[in-house]
């Protein structure tokens, strides 16, 4: 290892505190003061531990955020075949372009997607995402990716048909032990499918190594909900999708 430089490459998922980013880098100087690292994030904020110039990468625009989500939707299927779900798709994209995090929601949602390209069935799950969005704006006065990205708590109460909240988590060996898991998909299809305790909820997982999980702990908040609590005022129905 001697002669031999070293390169730290680091994906923060969120923001860290000054203090512990001192330590972190303190650690590596001290190895090597010719050690380079490069910061990878969403967050802007986290510019300021750089030594040089940020590199921003632009958003993708509706078009193409539009396509990439029907291309991987509808995978190998013809989307001519389904033109009312090729509609339901172009609202996706529309939701989600330029909403912070838009690459890994997409992907969230076309693999709930494909797995059932019934028309019903893609406007059942835009109209919970929409429901969702709108009941954490009227709770914690922001958008779900928002407050995620900050740590705050998201409730996915449209989602599970029962009153849950999650946050931010990150999945290591230890903790695939100790709580049950569960993906986005399989609680979209079968909301009864969820553990009866906290868990994790798998959103997406990459398909390429080293198949990194974006991942969040659930937990119920049933005993801190009362009816009056629901957006929309209207007894939920018990059906899923």
């Amino acid at each position: 290892m001697e002669g031999m430089r070293m390169l730290v490459v680091i994906e923060f998922a969120f923001d860290i505190g000054d203090d512990d980013w001192k330590k972190f880098h303190s650690f590596f100087i001290g190895m090597d003061r010719r050690c380079k690292i490069i910061i990878i994030s969403r967050l802007q904020s986290l510019a300021r531990f750089g030594s040089v110039k940020p590199i921003f990468l632009s958003v993708l625009s509706y078009d193409e955020l539009r396509y990439l989500f029907k291309t991987l939707a509808f995978g190998s299927v013809d989307p001519a075949q389904h033109p009312l779900s090729v509609q339901v798709a172009d609202e996706f994209a529309k939701v989600l372009h330029g909403m912070p995090g838009a690459l890994v929601a997409k992907n969230t949602f076309v693999d709930v997607l494909r797995r059932n390209l019934s028309v019903q069935y893609w406007h059942c799950v835009l109209d919970k995402r929409k429901r969702m969005v709108k009941r954490n704006l009227s709770m914690y006065g922001g958008h779900p990716s928002m407050l995620i990205g900050e740590g705050h708590p998201v409730d996915i109460t449209d989602f599970s048909l029962h009153p849950l909240s999650m946050t931010r988590h990150t999945i290591n060996g230890s903790t695939k032990k100790e709580l049950p898991c569960l993906t986005f998909g399989e609680l979209i299809a079968d909301p009864s499918a969820r553990p009866k305790q906290d868990f994790v909820l798998v959103s997406w997982e990459s398909r390429i190594p080293p198949h990194n999980s974006f991942a969040h702990f659930v937990t119920s908040h049933a005993q801190n909900t009362h009816e009056g609590g629901a957006l929309s005022g209207r007894k939920r129905r018990g059906v899923s999708i």
